[in-house]
């Protein structure tokens, strides 16, 4: 009984006293010395249920990664980016820059689902599908260990001279490293330019010299990113980290160290408890912290750098099995849990997110099941008024352009409705390419008995397939 009440009364006084521990540590970031050099992070590759699952989930998204743009659906791959072209396929549907306000839509339900995670669960996509952290942990950060060894000889070898033991390794490194960037660079650009098209491109290295140095450049960054400036990325260059700070509150379910179960620490022996030496069960072992990918110690409290990889969990769980202590020391809570011991609920703002979140996407699936497959432009004809054919009728020139967001061939016609005229297009109806454009010349014609304005509206139909896809109506101009 005295040591629940201990427990309540520690947890009160955290709760409630703001200096209590040591919290310098939010002065200065862990890979940067006191002399202002970087140190170099070299952390143990971790072991266990939660590294595991991000393994099978990262070697999934590289898959993916590769898969994604060769996959092909009705003829076109099944993500492509084309930018030049201004044609974007998402999982088979093709998108237009007539589509740009669906585009945009897609854009602002992503960012609000990454908010919405950040808000419940921290930076959870930071450690389990950020591409910075998979490339690093389950690609380049593997083949260092089998080449230099475990962090020890990694740091041994560092400091040594350069022999030739060291010379051959890290010549071996950069090798490796650098064709694993250029490869990653060309999966990258197909999702830019479109598998086929980078193939006979890659047949025909002798006329894209210049596409090739740029390929290099990028290659070259990407090197420098995996073999030099690695967790910084995280650190200081990633926006996404800022905006984590402004999101999390106290509710946020995030990688988290129940320092009431582990204060004060000190190292014990197996099947010892708190009755018997006063400590709580962290034994102040470090495995937490040598697992680290951006070199925190986890046991001063929720920070900027955690990318919430789950390492420190499966290096501590593994720890406790060892010393006979239950599992959990740190673990995935939220501060309020931790500090009140009640069970994280979802909060009111989770609640209100997931709800905007979820009239955002039925909003964007009504639009992109709606979205028109055929769209025609009428507009007059740039310096034209009118023309009199005859003695009875006025003639107004128009152009029409139409754009086919399908794979087959569509044709366009018109029809004037509500009003007595004629309307024509040059060449006869609109034959509009599969996934192009076209554009021709539309007159219309009207009685001048019919005219009772000089200027005044005339309401068109757009018709394909037999159906009406859209309504145009354009200004006639008549003499006075």
């Amino acid at each position: 009984m005295n040591n629940v009440e201990d427990i309540k009364e520690q947890r009160e006084r955290i709760a409630h006293d703001p200096a209590y521990g040591d919290i310098s540590y939010r002065d200065k970031i862990s890979t940067i010395r006191t002399d202002g050099s970087r140190n170099y992070i070299h952390p143990k590759l971790p072991k266990g249920k939660f590294t595991n699952w991000r393994k099978i989930v990262g070697y999934f998204l590289l898959a993916l990664l590769v898969l994604l743009p060769v996959i092909k659906i009705n003829g076109d791959p099944a993500v492509m980016l084309n930018f030049l072209e201004r044609k974007f396929v998402i999982l088979g549907v093709i998108f237009w820059p007539q589509d740009t306000f669906i585009m945009m839509l897609m854009m602002v339900s992503f960012l609000l689902f990454i908010i919405l995670f950040t808000v419940t669960y921290g930076r959870i996509f930071c450690g389990w599908a950020c591409p910075q952290t998979i490339f690093l942990e389950l690609i380049f950060r593997p083949i260092e260990v089998l080449i230099e060894g475990k962090p020890a000889q990694q740091r041994k070898l560092n400091e040594g001279p350069w022999n030739a033991n060291k010379i051959g390794k890290k010549t071996l490194k950069t090798i490796i490293f650098y064709v694993i960037s250029f490869v990653l660079v060309n999966v990258i650009l197909w999702y830019f330019m479109g598998f086929d098209k980078w193939l006979r491109y890659a047949q025909e290295l002798d006329k894209h010299s210049f596409g090739l140095i740029l390929i290099f450049i990028f290659s070259t960054a990407f090197f420098g990113i995996y073999s030099w400036f690695r967790e910084q990325i995280c650190l200081i260059a990633c926006p996404y980290g800022r905006m984590q700070g402004v999101l999390i509150d106290p509710t946020t379910i995030v990688i988290s160290y129940d320092y009431l179960r582990g204060e004060p620490r000190g190292h014990q022996k197996k099947g010892s408890t708190r009755n018997s030496t006063g400590l709580g069960d962290c034994i102040d072992c470090h495995a937490c912290v040598e697992v680290c990918p951006t070199g925190i110690d986890i046991r001063n409290g929720n920070q900027l750098e955690c990318v919430n990889c789950t390492a420190c969990i499966d290096a501590c769980d593994g720890v406790m099995d060892k010393v006979d202590k239950p599992k959990g020391l740190i673990r995935y809570a939220s501060e309020k849990e931790i500090s009140t011991g009640i069970k994280q609920t979802f909060s009111v703002r989770t609640i209100a997110y997931s709800v905007v979140l979820l009239l955002l996407l039925s909003f964007f699936v009504t639009v992109l099941v709606t979205r028109s497959e055929v769209e025609a432009v009428i507009l007059r004809t740039p310096g034209m008024l009118y023309q009199e054919a005859g003695k009875d009728s006025v003639l107004n020139l128009y152009n029409i352009k139409g754009v086919n967001k399908t794979r087959t061939e569509k044709t366009i016609s018109l029809r004037i409705v509500d009003f007595n005229a004629d309307v024509k297009m040059v060449g006869g109806d609109l034959r509009i390419p599969a996934e192009g454009k076209s554009e021709t010349v539309v007159f219309i014609k009207v009685a001048k008995s019919d005219i009772a304005n000089q200027k005044f509206k005339i309401n068109i139909e757009i018709i394909s397939d037999n159906k009406i896809i859209d309504h145009s109506k354009v200004t006639f101009i008549a003499p006075n």
